[in-house]
């Protein structure tokens, strides 16, 4: 089952809160959610989706593309709600994968290219494009070890993932390690090739003063 974790839109991208008032902020949140949406819906080999919120917006879009709601009365962040989704999971024996709703530059393909190289038993991963995140994890079974996200999440996972003595495989995939969380990466989003929802949004902010890397 691949799991998408989204917390309440109407705070969302605080780390963007120099450069975005907060309506223009929730706009990106709901413009990302929805290219990572469409992404799913136009790849016909895949599972079964679940996205894990009580956010409204992100209920209509899953209603829209009927994919199924597993509730987040909590919405405490992402750890939390991939527990909750993990045990759903777990409890129809079914594998996980989960991504983020901050990846609008997803392709299917790329989808597609985590399952096919999945072991029988075991993880994948996909690092962010900076390599301390993690944006998306495969893993056979679902509660083979646990999810612990944030800004420096990928040396963690890789860790704890080859403890389990299961194969890990690590995906360098694109669209996959684009993910917006800071100014820099929101000029990354402008400058990068494509027209997603969030690219066309952003296009349209006087943005031409961000700072090229995420540590100016």
């Amino acid at each position: 089952m691949i799991l998408v974790p989204v917390k309440n839109l109407k705070q969302a991208k605080q780390r963007l809160a120099s450069v975005l008032e907060q309506p223009e902020r929730t706009q990106l949140a709901q413009a990302m959610l929805e290219d990572v949406a469409e992404a799913l819906a136009a790849w016909p080999k895949r599972p079964e989706v679940g996205i894990v919120s009580c956010d409204a917006f992100a209920i209509s879009l899953a209603c829209k593309y009927r994919f199924e709601v597993i509730a987040d009365h909590r919405n405490t962040g992402e750890t939390d709600a991939i527990e909750i989704a993990t045990r759903v999971c777990e409890s129809r024996g079914l594998d996980s994968l989960v991504i983020p709703a901050d990846i609008p530059l997803i392709q299917a393909w790329e989808l597609q290219s985590i399952y096919d190289a999945a072991p029988d038993a075991g993880t994948v991963l996909v690092p962010a494009g900076d390599g301390r995140g993690t944006n998306a994890v495969l893993r056979r079974p679902a509660a083979l070890f646990p999810l612990r996200f944030g800004n420096d999440s990928f040396k963690p996972h890789l860790a704890a993932a080859q403890a389990t003595g299961k194969p890990c495989v690590v995906l360098s995939l694109p669209g996959i390690a684009v993910d917006v969380d800071n100014p820099a990466d929101l000029r990354q989003l402008v400058e990068l090739p494509g027209e997603t929802r969030a690219q066309r949004l952003a296009r349209n902010w006087d943005l031409r003063d961000l700072p090229l890397a995420a540590n100016e």
